[in-house]
């Protein structure tokens, strides 16, 4: 799922949605640059700078989904359809489902399963968020731990 996250971030949201449809097809390959241990080559990855990469189903089809849902939010928010970019989209480690499997001669193994907190934000190009102003009041500490307020002018 991070690898699938990392190619799509940065990308046009209709630009993402034909690279997921052609890595579902096989006709494109996610590169696999950090967790590519025992992962075999792909030369379909020669256009990424790397030689390792799969076509993770699974991945592919939530990423999906949450880009779906995502570009429904942005609809209802009036926002471009067609302008959409993936500015940044995060996969994080979530907590492991515990089971357990038996195996023989009696001994039994743990069998978990590895979720993720996946969070997409989309965005227009020229989109500039204003800045908030309750950030212009910045509180600095002196070496005894008081504080005191200074005025930042943006």
């Amino acid at each position: 799922m991070r690898e699938v996250a990392a190619a799509l971030n940065g990308m046009n949201l209709q630009k993402a949605y034909t690279y997921l449809s052609d890595v579902k097809d096989h006709k494109q390959v996610i590169p696999f640059r950090r967790f590519a241990g025992g992962i075999g080559r792909a030369t379909q990855a020669k256009q990424f700078g790397t030689t390792k990469g799969r076509w993770p189903e699974k991945s592919v089809r939530f990423i999906l989904n949450l880009l779906k849902n995502a570009e429904s939010n942005a609809e209802a928010k009036d926002l471009e359809k067609d302008e959409l970019v993936i500015k940044n989209i995060v996969v994080q480690q979530a907590p492991k489902t515990r089971r357990r499997t038996y195996r023989a001669h009696g001994r039994i193994n743990p069998y978990q399963g590895h979720p993720c907190h996946v969070e997409v934000i989309l965005a227009t190009p020229g989109a500039e968020v204003p800045r908030a102003k309750d950030m212009d009041d910045v509180v600095m500490t002196d070496k005894k731990g008081k504080g005191k307020t200074a005025q930042i002018e943006a």
